[in-house]
């Protein structure tokens, strides 16, 4: 091929092909030669001066001495100055009065994010919003109670209510009156239930648990606790297990909560944190003031 070049008089190699495309033998343009020896000379000094080249089980360590851990914990040692201020006021707080502090409640909402989303975000929703099957923690309505006092309880001790299958106490005509009598308490805030419904809700046992207007609560403290023993408020419109209505309502009448060897029960339980030795006390004081200000607390 070369000997039959198209073009002798040109600096190309002799290969040619469809007639005029060749390969030529020009030289790099000056500022990419440039660029290349700069970039080797990079190299070079980024090699001496820090880590790079594995030599068995750990990289060339460079005269400066610099490693992504000194790097890391030179940055968590200045976010902890930072936050020093701020967590040295809260350590003898209680919730309450972080909360009255404007400021201090800012900051221990952003600092425990991270605390909500590691340990309560896979059950109540990055938001509180709630997952299928678990609480909303963004509105007021609370099966335990809403105050800082019974958050904390809460998220030390866990919770595990129970609701009793009657599935083999009442008779099926009995569990529809009373599904049918939930929903028109939850429809109606509590003021449009049958008589009938109401007949069976007083004479079966349900005031024990759902209190007798049926909002869940047994007694009102004067400091504004409630007395409650998890028991859903039937008089809001507020579901506990999803989707709601007749045939939700039915379910958990006929097979309750947490009941053992009930195949079909609902299954309602809260970890334990403090108890598990999962989180500290600052850390539950911090995560009932996150829960206190997503927008239900009492």
């Amino acid at each position: 091929m070369a000997d039959h070049n198209p073009f002798p008089g040109e600096n190309n190699t002799g290969h040619v092909w469809d007639d005029n495309l060749r390969e030529l033998k020009n030289l790099p343009p000056r500022w990419w030669m440039i660029g290349l020896w700069a970039s080797i000379l990079w190299v070079v000094g980024y090699t001496v001066l820090y880590p790079s080249w594995p030599v068995g089980q750990e990289p060339t360590q460079g005269i400066l001495g610099w490693t992504q851990m000194k790097e890391y914990k030179r940055g968590l040692e200045q976010v902890a100055a930072k936050r020093a201020e701020f967590e040295d006021k809260i350590q003898g707080m209680t919730a309450d009065e972080i909360i009255a502090d404007p400021g201090l409640t800012q900051y221990t909402l952003a600092s425990a994010k991270v605390l909500f989303g590691d340990n309560c975000s896979a059950c109540h929703g990055s938001g509180g919003q709630g997952n299928p099957g678990y609480p909303v923690l963004a509105d007021d309505d609370w099966l335990y109670g809403g105050t800082t006092t019974k958050i904390a309880q809460t998220i030390s001790g866990g919770r595990q209510g129970a609701m009793t299958a009657h599935q083999n106490i009442l008779k099926p005509e009995e569990v529809d009156t009373l599904a049918h009598w939930v929903v028109q308490m939850n429809e109606t805030a509590g003021k449009g239930g049958s008589e009938a419904g109401w007949a069976l809700f007083k004479t079966k046992g349900c005031t024990a648990c759902h209190g007798q207007t049926a909002n869940g609560v047994l007694a009102e403290l004067p400091n504004g606790d409630v007395v409650t023993v998890g028991a859903a408020n039937l008089t809001d419109g507020i579901w506990r297990f999803e989707p709601g209505g007749f045939e939700s309502a039915k379910h958990t009448i006929l097979y309750g909560v947490n009941q053992h060897g009930v195949p079909e029960t609902r299954n309602a339980v809260m970890p334990a944190f403090a108890d598990a030795g999962k989180l500290t006390d600052e850390e539950i004081k911090k995560l009932v003031v996150y829960v206190h200000e997503l927008g239900g607390g009492q």
